[in-house]
């Protein structure tokens, strides 16, 4: 069976001009908001890390110039587009998945009940260890995140082999070696293995409107489903397309996965 793995620098609005086929799962990340305090917690505020070295490039700063063009509605409604339509069978429907912060929870459900997403499972992910290590002597410093699976009447397509899975997962962090850090906010390719197996087959489809790093087709091409995804930032899709994505053929499908709780 062959496997699509397409990445297109364009909006996800446009979908339609690249004849894709709908999704099985529609799985993003949303921008969190942050505006100008993106990296105030982070030591990339300061050059190399260190306060006594003076603000680096990064102080002051949002993640992306793009992120405050960001119209939520809109998104809700082309991935609803995005979406396989309601089957008949029980066990085959299709779901959507948002990564988001934690005070945007109630927002994502409230549009998502908007547009047909009647039903919601909300997902925290336990780090262990956190990027805001400029106010550990402060207070309590933050070590999740946080996402929505959406899902319009049916249950979802859910693959727990016999197993519990609950509503907390681990949050692994990715080799280095194997998967390039590219984006800022990429999500660790591991993880969002273990979301893909659950909810998809192979050979179903997965589709990223926002693909960044491209770390969610990374995901799909090695669990043998297709995938697309739309990347804006030119440089974004390049690196995607150049270190990410380009994997030899003998190694892309070599990795399986066991489902843990």
């Amino acid at each position: 069976m062959k496997i699509k793995t397409e990445l297109y620098n364009d909006h996800f609005q446009n979908f339609k001009r690249y004849n894709i086929p709908k999704a099985q799962l529609v799985i993003a990340d949303i921008p969190y908001n942050l505006g100008k305090n993106a990296y105030a917690s982070n030591p990339e505020w300061y050059i190399g890390g260190d306060n006594r070295n003076g603000e680096s490039k990064k102080a002051g700063k949002q993640f992306f110039n793009t992120d405050c063009n960001f119209n939520i509605a809109e998104y809700f409604h082309f991935c609803n587009r995005l979406l396989k339509k309601e089957p008949e069978e029980t066990g085959q429907a299709p779901a959507m998945i948002v990564f988001c912060s934690f005070e945007q929870i109630p927002m994502v459900i409230q549009y998502g009940e908007k547009y047909g997403f009647k039903h919601n499972i909300p997902l925290t992910f336990i780090k262990h260890y956190s990027a805001q290590v400029l106010k550990a002597n402060m207070r309590v410093v933050g070590a999740t995140e946080h996402a929505i699976v959406l899902y319009r009447e049916k249950l979802p397509k859910f693959n727990n082999r016999g197993r519990m899975i609950f509503n907390w997962f681990e949050w692994p962090q990715d080799s280095k070696k194997k998967y390039p850090k590219i984006h800022p906010t990429q999500k660790p390719v591991m993880l969002l293995k273990r979301l893909i197996e659950i909810f998809t087959d192979e050979g179903d489809v997965v589709i990223d409107p926002v693909a960044g790093s491209g770390a969610t087709l990374r995901a799909a091409a090695e669990l043998r489903r297709n995938s697309y995804g739309f990347e804006i930032v030119k440089e974004f899709y390049r690196r995607a397309k150049e270190e990410m994505l380009d994997i030899p053929e003998d190694r892309q499908y070599s990795m399986e996965l066991e489902v843990t709780g």
